[in-house]
């Protein structure tokens, strides 16, 4: 196994791929993994709900979990974008956007999605920040703040009882092709949640902090925070170049053990969970590191009995 070949090659180095590789490194696994530091959550100033580091910034966590990773002799870090992968009669190659080649006997993809934002002005420099996607997440911290709700009919109708038990003053914004039904409506209703059908111009804001609304009819209105259910995409084509399965969601099809339809390749975090959190990331992380030196263990051993 020459310096370019390992056993597990890594496509992602945040929370969901550092979690696979300590287990591996742990266990020995000559393991490489691809990162070009680029985590979705770097506009977030802090992290929430993920004992231990509750507060800690997104950079602080990722920083002390790759030093504890680092420590472990057979995990090798790349810096960079896995570009290209291929399947080869004894596992994997892929490549990189720098034209190194690297080639394994399995590959994890750990490389979360893309949030696609909406064409409104200010939206992105808030998102994160005070445009948040998960109650889990910030709701602690925008707690009985006025807040808004952007979403379409159906994720909007799910969010809002866990949205209503943290503030009272909350706003649904139904525009769009889908709309609530007459039931659903009724339980709005009852629940004081006001809806409103306009369409955003603008989400003002101050350093990422939302104060205000604009609409495309000219008015305006005061809002302190936002949730907001938007469109994704997979952050890496590698996996469903490979021929992995995709949801109807848009997801990476896992399986309990975290393994795609292709034998050999797993996924883990974001980019084959809706439940999108810290914590997640690093359990599904954890999962895929066991069941894939289990997998190598095993083959070993049969290899062993065969001879």
């Amino acid at each position: 196994m020459n310096n370019n070949e390992f056993e597990v090659i890594i496509i992602g180095g945040s929370y969901a791929g550092l979690s696979a590789a300590m287990v591996l490194g742990r266990s020995l696994r000559k393991t490489l993994v691809i990162d070009a530091d680029k985590p979705c959550n770097r506009q977030t100033p802090h992290s929430h709900n993920f004992l231990t580091q509750d507060g800690s910034t997104p950079k602080e966590i990722a920083t002390v979990a790759k030093s504890q990773v680092s420590k472990y002799s057979t995990v090798t870090f790349y810096n960079g974008f896995a570009k290209t992968g291929k399947k080869m009669a004894s596992g994997f190659e892929i490549s990189t956007d720098q034209g190194v080649i690297f080639k394994a006997q399995k590959l994890v993809f750990a490389t979360g999605i893309k949030d696609l934002m909406p064409n409104i002005k200010g939206f992105s420099d808030c998102w994160g920040i005070s445009v948040v996607h998960c109650p889990y997440c910030h709701g602690y911290e925008i707690r009985g703040k006025k807040t808004m709700m952007f979403a379409d009919a159906e994720k909007a109708f799910h969010l809002a009882p866990l949205v209503k038990n943290l503030t009272d003053d909350f706003t649904i914004l139904a525009s769009g092709a889908v709309n609530f039904d007459q039931e659903q409506k009724a339980i709005l209703q009852r629940n004081n949640i006001k809806i409103i059908s306009k369409e955003i111009l603008e989400v003002k804001h101050d350093n990422g902090q939302l104060h205000s609304i604009v609409f495309t009819d000219g008015s305006s209105e005061n809002f302190d925070a936002m949730y907001a259910a938007i469109p994704f995409e997979q952050s890496s084509a590698i996996p469903e170049a490979l021929g992995c399965d995709i949801s109807e969601h848009g997801y990476i099809t896992v399986n309990a053990m975290n393994k795609t339809s292709v034998e050999g390749v797993f996924a883990c975090g974001d980019n084959c969970a809706k439940m999108r959190s810290v914590a997640n990331a690093v359990y599904t992380g954890n999962i895929t590191g066991a069941v894939l030196n289990k997998e190598l263990a095993d083959q070993k051993w049969l290899s062993f009995v065969k001879d």
